[in-house]
């Protein structure tokens, strides 16, 4: 009767000991998170690649455009459909890094398509893009740093922080500026932001964190 009893308790308390771990995060053996390397066409050699296509998106002139950039898959699937350009619709074009003003190397990037990597990290539970930093704070591991990109505060449509790669692939045969989807780097504007610590006119760096 005793061996039986305390046979239970220690069930019990192993269920109670597991709980914990999961409830506070201990054990993300089972856990997997996807996210997009912006401007590379492959993955950290440690990461499966789900995918590499080209980045997509709304035209940069357009004031009802979309805010988010895609990373489209270079073997689309079509469901019902009437080609040519008819009707209320949405648009996707594809996308350009902007470097023109740029002086050092990125400036060779300029108009050129961008390409992007989907990919599957396992044993990691979140993963998350910090700006201004290059580096993970403590307890993260690094997936990849860049530079924080936008579009241009003169265009009409909105867009959102992206971080590119801050040594980024060109996609083939891409470079006929053809515009649509457009990634400036970004810089700091002192005022309502604090400088410092930031510096104004100075582009924003940004690291790719997973934990």
């Amino acid at each position: 009767m005793f061996s039986k009893m305390a046979g239970f308790v220690f069930f019990i308390l192993m269920n109670v000991v597991m709980q914990m771990k999961l409830s506070a995060g201990c054990d993300n053996s089972g856990n997997s998170v996807v996210y997009t390397r912006w401007g590379k066409k492959r993955c950290n050699s440690r990461h499966e690649l789900v995918h590499s296509g080209y980045v997509g998106g709304s035209d940069y002139k357009n004031p009802g455009a979309a805010v988010e950039p895609l990373c489209l898959p270079k073997n689309p699937q079509w469901g019902k459909f009437k080609d040519g350009k008819d009707g209320q619709k949405a648009e996707l074009l594809g996308a350009e890094y902007q470097m023109h003003t740029v002086s050092n190397y990125w400036r060779h990037y300029h108009d050129h398509d961008v390409p992007c990597a989907v990919c599957l990290v396992r044993q990691r539970s979140v993963v998350q893009m910090f700006p201004g930093r290059r580096t993970c704070y403590n307890g993260w591991k690094l997936e990849y740093s860049g530079y924080l990109m936008a579009g241009r505060p003169i265009h009409k449509a909105a867009s959102t922080y992206t971080c590119v790669d801050r040594k980024p692939d060109l996609a083939d045969g891409g470079k006929a500026n053809q515009n649509g989807y457009l990634f400036y780097q970004v810089e700091a504007i002192c005022g309502s932001l604090k400088c410092p610590p930031y510096v104004q006119g100075r582009e924003l760096v940004c690291a790719v964190c997973s934990k």
